[in-house]
């Protein structure tokens, strides 16, 4: 949900300017849980005490079913009420006022509600979430956990068209700027979905440029496309020597995509985007073994997340910003062409750098593209560089399953930058946590011998290293030359 979160922190809520497409239905504001046209609804609540005023007809029924079902509190189920829906499913969100609770309960408590509707046969459910102030962004939330219960992965429409959709149409009670709002973030995270969901051959490289062409021809974001060898061979010699062995198979061939959003009104904005967009990764000759290779094919998130966030900026249209991001999509394969350990590259930015482990290819396939930003930064106004990767081995060790790590270089630590995307990140179920870019992580990485400048890694996974995933990011600053520009914000998100 990158995209969501990003795009929450730097708008705050903006008015939407149109409403989204590629979203799994229809979604419609409703003024009442009586609203015709629908076949059941999913109540989202932590307690029946707060049915009150034109929620009340939901009380009843439930206190009923509970007086001798009383599981039906906490695990929820469906119940029969006498408004045009007929149908009532109970999703609740469990307790609320805990330390531990945050919003995820009604994106969670939504999510399951839907599959319990679908479940009973409900295909035109109302989406109803009991009062409580207790999360302002609640609604968001709600709406966007059942959103993402609807979504039917990209595969599945094409190949099997009666399983395109799950519903028709959601109905929400509730205002039709948090719908538009919702509608609008839910179709930016179905394009990242998309991209990062799909198998390693409906997305290598030449199939992502084509759906992202797809996705934005005649919208507000312009695509150009680096696909010929001998310019990424020039411009992008690190992502080129992951590509050496892929680009022998024309369907794998690599591609750098920049994609450009600029609002209308001057500029005063300027955020620029990497994204790591491995679309599988073998480990190259430092092969991944022992069953760990399976599901690589998400080694493309990064990427997809901006091209998720694109996708948000072409609906929502927000005056005054202007966001130029760029997806490294590349295959790491393995075979006689294959970079190896040992190896000197020379990046873009003129550093020599000695391989490590074929399998730290991410911080290769951005560190040129992140020179690129760099160089075009001097010229952009208040200039924010971000680089979104997945190194999730360490991030997952460090921080558990269900949270991605963030962390700033010293300008942009100085402007907090990365505590005000984690704060956003609450507010819209989406949390993080914050890590810190520290000096033995440039020593780290600091060339062992005169041959090199930079060492890319060691010879050890990310999960065998000390500081597996902050180290990478002290890299793209030295691989990048981003150390020789301290005035530059950047922000490594993992």
């Amino acid at each position: 949900m990158w995209a969501a979160t990003i795009m929450f922190s730097v708008l705050q809520t903006p008015t939407p300017h149109m409403a989204a497409s590629s979203v799994p239905c229809e979604v419609r504001a409703e003024a009442s849980v009586a609203a015709a046209g629908y076949d059941g609804i999913v109540l989202v609540t932590d307690s029946l005490e707060k049915l009150q005023g034109q929620f009340s007809p939901l009380q009843a029924p439930l206190k009923e079913q509970a007086s001798f079902d009383e599981s039906l509190l906490k695990d929820g189920g469906c119940v029969r009420v006498e408004l045009p829906a007929a149908r009532l499913v109970f999703a609740p969100t469990g307790p609320l006022e805990r330390d531990q609770d945050d919003v995820r309960r009604f994106a969670d408590a939504a999510a399951e509600g839907i599959k319990r509707a679908l479940k009973v046969g409900i295909r035109r459910p109302l989406l109803v979430r009991g009062p409580d102030q207790a999360f302002p962004q609640a609604d968001l939330v709600t709406l966007l956990g059942a959103l993402h219960a609807l979504y039917v992965p990209l595969e599945i429409r094409e190949d099997v068209p009666k399983k395109a959709s799950k519903t028709s149409v959601l109905g929400f009670v509730g205002s039709n700027k948090t719908v538009q709002l919702a509608v609008a973030l839910e179709s930016g995270r179905v394009v990242a979905r998309d991209i990062g969901g799909s198998d390693p051959e409906r997305m290598a490289p030449p199939r992502v440029e084509d759906y992202v062409k797809k996705v934005f021809e005649g919208s507000s974001v312009t695509v150009n496309v680096v696909s010929d060898d001998a310019t990424l061979c020039r411009e992008f010699p690190l992502f080129s020597a992951v590509n050496r062995c892929a680009k022998g198979v024309a369907r794998h061939r690599g591609r750098v995509i920049h994609l450009t959003y600029v609002g209308s009104g001057p500029v005063e904005y300027t955020l620029m985007l990497v994204g790591k967009g491995v679309t599988y990764d073998t480990g190259g000759a430092d092969i991944k073994a022992g069953g760990v290779m399976a599901g690589m094919h998400r080694d493309k998130c990064g990427s997809a997340a901006v091209a998720g966030f694109m996708q948000i900026l072409s609906k929502l249209q927000p005056p005054n910003l202007k966001v130029i991001g760029s997806m490294a999509m590349v295959r790491n394969s393995v075979g006689s062409e294959c970079y190896v350990a040992d190896e000197i590259i020379t990046s873009r930015a003129g550093v020599r750098i000695r391989i490590g482990n074929t399998d730290a290819e991410g911080r290769m396939a951005m560190a040129d593209v992140l020179c690129l930003m760099k160089e075009k930064a001097v010229k952009e106004v208040n200039p924010h560089l971000m680089t979104i990767a997945t190194l999730t081995g360490h991030c997952c060790l460090a921080y558990g399953n269900s949270y991605s790590a963030i962390m700033d270089n010293g300008p942009a630590s100085q402007a907090a930058v990365a505590h005000t995307i984690q704060a956003a990140g609450e507010e819209v179920a989406d949390p993080l946590e914050v890590s810190t870019i520290r000096r033995e992580d440039y020593e780290f990485h600091a060339g062992k011998s005169e041959y090199e400048d930079v060492l890319q890694s060691n010879n050890k996974p990310s999960t065998q290293t000390p500081r597996g995933h902050q180290s990478p990011s002290a890299f793209l600053v030295l691989a990048s030359g981003l150390d020789k520009v301290i005035h530059t914000f950047i922000h490594i998100i993992y």
